[in-house]
């Protein structure tokens, strides 16, 4: 039901489905995208689809329609929410080797996956003595907000989950026991790959968090949520809290990391140009670009403008 304070429909989205005409199907779904003002990131892989849109309710339906005919109608995860803004200020469909990047050579959850536990019963298992609770996202995001117990594997980017995992395993699981683990991530699309992982490491007892931490915040009421914190999103939201209403935390512009208050109180932040986290990364001539950018960014929102491009889908998107 349209809300005239929240306009704007949020759809998250993904689905593992064999795409072998997937770079065919890049053009088509980003001029249906664009023709309906839809702004949002979508990645398109021979393994499927993933990816978070925004705009109307009609015209996130025919975008929703056309995505259903590519990779087929049943078993295509959406979770929706809702803005009062636009939270992308472009349209991106890319293509790339995976939807959600591991790089672990035949792993597929069409074909292996762990038992989805839904959000009603997810307390009771993570609440089960010896059940191990892996957070699989990565250490930026989790600093933003956890389930309380979890295990942060302290990961920059899901590629380093397996290696950490067979790093860990003997210290997780001991020899001849067969304990639960649980695992969890934003809307459910990484569980799917590092629980097939898993499985094919020959952890058969494994569970994720079907529909994931926003399907959780979306249905578990705040008295009965053992959720701690916020939970990091990739659009200009940041953060979302129980019953997805916007968070607390900020954007750095320069390498897209959640900032706190504390953050943006630090002498290391400049808006626009550096943070706490990103400061040493970064050069003084980098940090010079950015400060340009802002300054560019601010005169054209002045203008009333938006300085950035409206729709990319050319080769310099590509990670193949």
């Amino acid at each position: 039901m349209q809300n005239p304070d929240e306009p704007i429909l949020i759809a998250a989205l993904y689905k593992f489905a064999a795409l072998p005409d997937y770079a065919d199907a890049r053009t088509p779904l980003a001029a249906l995208c664009c023709s309906q003002g839809v702004k949002g990131t979508l990645l398109l892989a021979p393994e499927g689809i993933n990816g978070t849109i925004a705009g109307t309710d009609t015209a996130i339906g025919r975008v929703l329609d056309h995505i259903r005919q590519l990779v087929g109608t049943a078993g295509l995860e959406v979770k929706f929410s809702r803005a009062a803004e636009l939270p992308f200020h472009r349209m991106k469909v890319r293509l790339k080797r995976e939807i959600v990047t591991m790089g672990e050579p035949g792993i597929d959850p069409r074909h292996s996956v762990g038992r989805y536990v839904s959000p009603v019963d997810w307390n009771a298992l993570i609440s089960e003595p010896g059940t191990i609770l892996i957070d699989t996202r990565n250490d930026y995001e989790v600093a933003v907000g956890t389930f309380e117990g979890a295990i942060n594997p302290q990961t920059k980017t899901f590629r380093e989950f397996p290696a950490w995992f067979r790093a860990e395993r003997e210290r997780l699981i001991a020899a001849g026991t067969e304990p639960k683990v649980a695992m969890f991530c934003t809307g459910g699309i990484r569980c799917e790959k590092s629980t097939a992982f898993l499985k094919a490491e020959g952890v058969d007892n494994v569970y994720h968090l079907q529909g994931g931490i926003l399907r959780y915040l979306e249905q578990v009421p705040p008295d009965q949520s053992k959720w701690q914190g916020e939970c990091f999103v990739f659009d200009e939201r940041v953060t979302v809290g129980h019953g997805l209403e916007r968070g607390n935390y900020e954007l750095c512009r320069a390498c897209r990391r959640p900032l706190s208050a504390e953050d943006r109180a630090s002498e290391l932040y400049e808006e626009g140009v550096s943070c706490p986290a990103c400061h040493d990364e970064r050069t003084d001539e980098q940090r010079a670009r950015y400060r340009e950018r802002h300054r560019q960014e601010a005169l054209a929102a002045a203008r009333g403008e938006t300085h950035v491009g409206a729709v990319q889908t050319h080769a310099a998107d590509r990670e193949l």
